[in-house]
């Protein structure tokens, strides 16, 4: 059977089952669409959070980072796992045992104010929007290349099967439909992770492969290969890092405690019966996400040594096919800059206005290539990251249903988190802005109206940014994780453990947190790129680790504030109290 029909066949298979799912499991009240009805067991759970949790970026950005960024990109590995297990033990067992539906619920209760519920639903709906502007753009992209459709249309088909689940089954539809989800995408991420480490190394495990030799006689290692192939083209070592120890630190942290604050992830651990049930979730979510994020290191690494060996010092005439392929969508491109007709790969950009290096490996209009001006160095190939990992079976000269196993993944992996992002969005307008806030008397059946009417809404908007992204989807994840974690975590975090913490001292702390981070990136990222180098940011703190600064900056006005204004009630203190005790919880209180 061909690959392009292949192709159709696993995309089209995962795409019934989704809308299978969620016809059986259709949400018929408020409790259902936002929490499941809140008895969904923990293995199940874990295998959504899973899900929820491994993006786009993670399924097709991380391993291609790593691949080109060599220790850099461990900043990811490190920041993203680490804000799991910090979720999971600090946050996620007191948040359930509070027993609410949202975050802003939580943040509006503690703190006793309105305000301070509204505050917390703009952080959440920033933070969300810019998320799946990003995860609809990579619906797109798996599209387009794979289904021979343009992205426009390929972004449609995405709202298309994101609405049906979404706003038909809520939190119901969308946990059964992500346990789906993580098996497409894990089996589509390890089998072609196998077959590469099997091909280099001779070793089919790829953690394992990754410190074996080179199965070509040489007696190398595979690290010790790719940093004597790199320094050959002009690169830097692949295991030697460029970022400053203080950066390095800061866009750990702040991918790490961003992560904890995120609400689409926090939203899942309020599905359980219990908070004992939130533990175990979390335990079993972590092992499976280790699968992936264990092998993203090999993946990239494999990945940077096959690009190298079939693209450099080959005649563009005799490229393989899939060069050609990805060329024809602009994620790859050649520009013969001695008229030799032999594809140079080097350091330095191929040309003149290609996207020097970000996580989404965009440019700052959105392209992929802006344009084909050439630059004075001697590279000739542009590629874009975010191929790596889609491109990798063809690289490697494996079977299509590998290849069209790893689309339907790609897919899965985005359409799992634009759902949770999609939910989380309708949630905080229908339950924590008309119900909470401005319309306490509206009824269940309206309210549940307004949550899939609200759903609806945002995945129109995500689906334009999509389509038409503009410049800071480049920064999704410089704004995400940033805002993330000077906003929300400190506020969430402090809930939980601080007594004395009040309405006045949170509401202080997380306005002072978001505005002071997202200044820092917009002036780097937005008005003034040129001024984005180290010499120019505050403690050599990269944007992308600027939200730790945001973080203490919230933490520190939100205590002196807290101080110097009157202590929460009496039933505050209670309320803490009981989220604090280790005993597990009953069933989510109803509204």
């Amino acid at each position: 059977m061909e690959t392009q029909t292949l192709i159709y066949l696993f995309v089209g298979a995962s795409f019934a089952l989704y809308i299978g799912i969620a016809i059986w499991s259709r949400a018929g009240s408020t409790k259902e669409f936002y929490v499941a009805g809140g008895g969904v067991n923990p293995v199940v759970n874990g295998m959504a959070t899973a899900a929820d949790w491994m993006s786009a970026a993670s399924f097709i950005s991380m391993a291609g980072i790593i691949a080109f960024a060599g220790y850099d990109g461990s900043v990811y590995l490190m920041g993203w796992t680490g804000g799991y297990v910090l979720l999971a033990l600090l946050l996620a067992p007191y948040l359930r045992k509070f027993g609410q539906f949202t975050v802003p619920d939580f943040i509006g209760t503690r703190y006793y104010s309105k305000a301070a519920r509204v505050v917390a639903v703009i952080c959440l709906i920033f933070i969300s929007f810019t998320y799946i502007a990003g995860q609809m753009r990579g619906v797109g992209i798996v599209f387009s290349r794979f289904l021979d459709v343009p992205i426009l249309w390929g972004v449609i088909i995405g709202m298309g099967i994101v609405f049906f689940y979404a706003v038909l089954g809520g939190m119901k539809g969308i946990t059964y439909t992500q346990v789906a989800q993580y098996c497409v995408l894990i089996f589509a991420y390890m089998v072609p992770a196998f077959f590469l480490s099997f091909m280099i190394t001779g070793n089919p495990i790829p953690q394992l492969g990754l410190g074996s030799q080179v199965s070509d006689g040489s007696g190398i290692h595979v690290l010790e290969k790719l940093n004597l192939v790199l320094m050959e083209l002009g690169f830097g070592q692949y295991t030697d890092g460029s970022k400053s120890m203080i950066d390095v630190f800061c866009i750990t942290l702040a991918l790490m405690v961003g992560t904890a604050g995120l609400p689409h992830v926090i939203v899942r651990f309020f599905t359980v019966p219990k908070a004992s049930d939130a533990r175990r979730s979390a335990g079993w979510a972590l092992i499976f996400i280790a699968l992936l994020y264990t092998t993203a290191g090999p993946v990239g690494a494999f990945a940077r040594l096959n690009f190298v060996d079939t693209v450099n010092e080959t005649q563009y005439e005799q490229a393989p096919e899939w060069f050609t392929n990805w060329e024809a969508n602009d994620l790859i491109a050649w520009r013969d800059k001695n008229g030799d007709g032999v594809m140079q790969y080097r350091a330095g950009d191929a040309f003149a206005g290609s996207p020097e290096f970000t996580e989404g490996g965009v440019g700052n209009s959105g392209e992929r290539l802006l344009d084909n001006a050439a630059t004075d160095n001697e590279n000739e190939v542009y590629v874009d990251r975010d191929i790596m990992v889609l491109a990798n079976p063809e690289i490697g000269n494996l079977p299509g249903w590998v290849i069209a196993l790893v689309a339907a993944g790609g897919l899965a992996a985005a359409l799992s988190t634009a759902a949770g992002l999609l939910l989380v969005i309708s949630s905080s307008v229908s339950h924590d802005l008309l119900k909470s806030t401005f319309k306490p008397n509206i009824t269940e059946k309206g309210e549940l109206l307004a949550a899939r009417l609200a759903a609806t809404a945002a995945i129109v908007v995500a689906g334009y940014l999509g389509i038409y992204p503009p410049g800071w989807v480049a920064q999704v994840v410089a704004f995400a994780f940033g805002l993330a974690a000077a906003s929300l975590f400190p506020a969430i975090f402090m809930g939980i453990f601080s007594k004395r913490m009040n309405r006045e001292g949170a509401i202080a702390g997380m306005v002072t947190g978001l505005t002071s981070t997202f200044l820092y990136i917009a002036y780097f990222k937005l008005w003034e790129p040129a001024a984005n180098t180290a010499e120019n940011w505050l403690f050599g703190i990269s944007p992308e680790g600027i939200g730790v600064i945001g973080m203490v900056l919230n933490f520190t006005v939100a205590i002196a504030v807290a101080r110097m204004t009157a202590k929460p009630p009496a039933e505050i203190d209670a309320l803490v109290e009981n989220i604090r005790v280790p005993r597990g919880a009953g069933a989510a209180q109803g509204h």
